[in-house]
């Protein structure tokens, strides 16, 4: 008889929930005790409507319908890409509430929502563009009851994207500025916005996405420099193509979320190979108790290739 894909995903579900409650060897991570001597909470497992996209054109595939296969393959929360959306029905509070509901009968929680913005431009009117753009983000979360949205730097532009991911994320700068410039004008966005964050109770992230993310230095100086609670880093662990261990460390005492990529099948622009067990006993180390949302970014079909992510996630962090 042959399975069909929905099929497989539940069955791979079960095989995951069962690694986390199954009874664990005496070696495993499972038994570290807390400081009180009772089990340590692991970490949830989360996934990104990104993960269901596929690097397709628009239609993309519904939030609604990645939402019911995410319920359906046994993750704990949801991780929406605002993009995803279409752009009509962004403005549509009605429909932001119908996810909400969905969210409830998938005992589904949202609890992030990746956007995309930059102030990495000489042009002011672009960079207070790009602040209002941030606080629609910031309004829609606040309307979802979505906690935490990944923020950017955004990147000068000067190479399209495949080329950017030849120079192992290295662009160069527009001809007359610097990285010095760039990183005031960041700063000085998101010292504005955390203002506009803390009015909705929604904390921004900054990723380590390419342009003043590309090193984790660049982004804990902009962090730092912001020195708010409502500004924390996003940890992408598939964004250091180099080292990439080290890297995460450095971020992982202000992480606010945790974004893992997944490349089975191989992927569109690099393939790494991640350690996952020892991500999860780094993040441990430094406390990270917060979620773990996969970034499915393989060729293989993402209804077999999440799942069996899924599964390996369970058995590191669980």
């Amino acid at each position: 008889m042959q399975i069909g894909r929905r099929e497989f995903a539940l069955g791979s579900m079960a095989l995951a929930l069962g690694a986390c409650r199954g009874k664990a060897p005496e070696s495993s991570m499972d038994e570290e005790p807390s400081e009180k001597g009772n089990s340590v909470r692991r970490n949830p497992i989360c996934v990104s409507s990104y993960s269901f996209m596929r690097f397709s054109e628009p239609p993309y595939k519904t939030i609604d319908r990645c939402m019911h296969d995410a319920a359906d393959m046994g993750f704990d929360a949801f991780e929406v890409l605002e993009k995803q959306m279409p752009e009509q029905q962004w403005q549509s509070k009605s429909y932001l509430r119908s996810l909400k509901r969905i969210a409830h009968e998938c005992a589904l929680p949202m609890v992030a929502m990746s956007t995309h913005q930059g102030f990495v431009s000489p042009d002011k009117v672009k960079r207070e563009s790009n602040m209002q753009v941030t606080i629609q983000s910031l309004e829609r979360a606040y309307e979802l009851g979505i906690p935490h949205i990944r923020v950017n730097s955004g990147t000068w532009g000067t190479l399209n994207f495949n080329d950017l991911m030849k120079a192992r994320g290295i662009e160069p700068p527009l001809e007359g500025y610097t990285t010095e410039d760039a990183f005031g004008w960041v700063i000085d966005a998101y010292g504005k916005l955390v203002d506009e964050a803390a009015k909705r109770g929604v904390v921004m992230g900054l990723e380590n996405h390419w342009g003043l993310g590309t090193t984790p230095e660049g982004v804990l100086r902009v962090v730092n420099a912001v020195n708010s609670a409502w500004l924390s880093v996003t940890l992408d662990t598939g964004n250091f193509l180099e080292d990439p261990y080290d890297r995460l460390e450095m971020m992982a005492p202000q992480a606010g979320f945790v974004q893992a990529k997944t490349y089975y099948g191989g992927g569109n622009w690099y393939t790494l190979d991640l350690d996952y067990p020892r991500i999860a006993r780094m993040l441990r180390k430094h406390h990270y108790r917060g979620y773990i949302s996969l970034e499915f970014e393989g060729k293989e079909d993402h209804m077999t290739a999440i799942p069996r992510s899924l599964a390996m996630l369970r058995r590191a962090f669980c």
